[in-house]
């Protein structure tokens, strides 16, 4: 398996430093995934800028959750399914979800599983989702907005998930009671 370098403050290239001492003071650590993206100031600079972008959506806490466990999940990402249970603890999203989430299994709510349904059909599908689905997602409540949110939390997800499986990067020992594999 093929490892990147996880950078520290000292050892990240100088464009990294400043985004990597933003990591600190927003989670009291450097994050194993921030320190990977380091090596390419760029990647980590998007990613936090992806990151923020979403987060401010117009989806809640549970929708975040929903969005971005089933794309963690269906890439099968060893890092970010762990820290995103942990995050979803800290955002106080019910444990049933997270753990259907990460189970694989359907909400209960309605609303949300709508919301699972579309996040995994444009990641199986790459983005070509039949009208049908659509319209699904559109009776459920959500409206085109969601649909380019979605896409936008996919890019965020395609950028960590991506970065883990080719890094191997360590799960961080806050999340590591967390730990996950795919079924």
């Amino acid at each position: 398996m093929t490892t990147l370098k996880v950078h520290s403050i000292e050892t990240a290239p100088e464009a990294s430093k400043p985004l990597l001492q933003n990591s600190q003071k927003a989670f009291g650590m450097i994050p194993g995934l921030h320190g990977v993206l380091a090596g390419a100031p760029k990647a980590l600079e998007a990613y936090q800028k992806l990151h923020e972008l979403f987060e401010n959506s117009s989806f809640n806490a549970d929708e975040l959750t929903v969005v971005w466990q089933t794309i963690n999940v269906e890439h099968a990402c060893h890092y970010c399914v762990p820290a995103h249970t942990g995050i979803a603890n800290m955002m106080k999203v019910d444990d049933t979800i997270t753990d259907a989430l990460r189970n694989e299994t359907p909400l209960k709510d309605s609303k949300l599983e709508a919301l699972r349904t579309l996040t995994l059909s444009i990641v199986r599908n790459r983005g070509h989702v039949s009208k049908e689905e659509l319209e699904t997602f559109y009776g459920a409540g959500y409206g085109e907005q969601h649909v380019l949110e979605i896409i936008l939390g996919v890019s965020q997800k395609v950028i960590s998930n991506y970065t883990n499986h080719i890094a191997n990067t360590p799960v961080d020992a806050a999340f590591q009671k967390f730990a996950w594999s795919k079924k």
